[in-house]
């Protein structure tokens, strides 16, 4: 979890392709969230509530997150292999979180029988599989308080409403609905939603803790949609600084330990230095991801996925995708309410939260 930086009032809006677009390798989870009355709170503009989130510092917290995807894919094969890319895409994951600072935090997450550790304490971080019995030892560069500066960090509702929340304009319409009840606290509901009707996102809802303008949850909603594609949100959270022991780490006996030293890292550009061959084209909602084919089988293995899971989901997917052509080519196209993928006949994979005819354009546009 990283705190949330002090945006510009008059920042411009978009939606990054990594929040919505399932090829993106978001984790998922399922969320429940009790009804509850409409809590009271002061009134907020559109404009006071998103300075306010803009401007919130995270204080400490200990809580428990969980995510949730349903894109509407088809059935895809089980792997037993919670890192597996059908897990990604439509498993279900919880979070728990100890937050103490930007330098000083961390996140769990765990299965049935095992369970995942990023734990960062100032430059030092770690990287816990206990599926493997492996622990990375990270050094961290001076004055590294971004995300991706720790590698494999699940996202938190705070990372997710700063993805959305990097860049608005004139594409975006931006209201605040009912008041809601998310993990006890009383939360304002900040709706985003896209003008131009290529982009399959209904809208997104940004729940913001009434008395700190932390974001608590994140929905995704299709067009027309009644229920979130994608939602990740506390299901419980304490404003309470985590125990010393909570927040630092000790690698098993007998565990496998490595070293990385990143200190003499460049910062991230536009393009993916965890899988260096994905590019994007587009802005906004309508940011399309291009990919090599070969990446979708290799997106998953440094989390402990095998080939062989990937191809499996891969052959499900393609299996309900329709062939199409056009001036750009001809491939195959899968289409759910909130994604559309081509996988072209020259192996080369366009994704995004659009309306086909959006890929079809950036496929026309890539160099054959």
């Amino acid at each position: 979890m990283v705190q949330l930086p002090k945006l510009s009032r008059r920042a411009r809006w978009a939606i990054p392709a990594g929040a919505l677009v399932v090829t993106g390798g978001v984790l998922a989870g399922s969320l429940i969230t009790a009804a509850q009355a409409t809590p009271g709170l002061p009134a907020r503009t559109p404009a006071q509530l998103l300075a306010e989130v803009a401007d919130s510092t995270t204080p400490p917290l200990t809580g428990t997150v969980v995510e949730t995807a349903s894109f509407g894919l088809p059935a895809l094969p089980a792997t037993g292999n919670p890192a597996s890319l059908a897990s990604l895409l439509t498993g279900s994951h919880t979070i728990r979180v100890w937050y103490a600072s930007p330098e000083h935090f961390r996140l769990a997450v765990p299965q049935s029988l095992s369970e995942s550790d990023v734990i960062r304490d100032g430059r030092t971080a770690w990287l816990w599989q206990s599926t493997l019995n492996k622990v990375t030892k990270f050094t961290l560069p001076a004055h590294a308080a971004g995300k991706d500066t720790v590698p494999k960090q699940p996202l938190t509702p705070q990372q997710a409403a700063q993805q959305v929340l990097a860049a608005v304009g004139p594409t975006t319409t931006v209201r605040v609905a009912s008041n809601v009840t998310v993990a006890g606290q009383a939360a304002y509901a900040l709706v985003l939603a896209p003008k131009d009707a290529r982009s399959l996102v209904g809208q997104v809802q940004i729940d913001v803790d009434g008395s700190n303008g932390v974001p608590l949850r994140l929905q995704v909603f299709a067009r027309r949609a009644s229920s979130p594609a994608f939602q990740v949100g506390y299901t419980d959270i304490h404003f309470v600084s985590p125990a010393s022991a909570d927040l630092t780490f000790t690698p098993p006996p007998g565990a496998a330990v490595t070293q990385e030293n990143l200190s003499g890292r460049a910062p991230s550009g536009a393009r993916d230095h965890a899988r260096p061959d994905v590019t994007t084209t587009g802005s906004g909602w309508l940011t399309v991801l291009e990919l090599p084919s070969s990446t979708l089988t290799q997106g998953t293995q440094g989390s402990g996925g095998s080939p062989g899971d990937s191809a499996a989901v891969l052959r499900a997917l393609l299996a309900s995708a329709t062939p199409v052509h056009g001036a750009w080519g001809s491939g195959q196209l899968l289409r759910t309410s909130l994604v559309s993928v081509l996988i072209t006949d020259q192996g080369t994979t366009f994704a995004g939260a659009v309306q086909p005819s959006v890929l079809y354009a950036a496929a026309a546009a890539h160099p054959h």
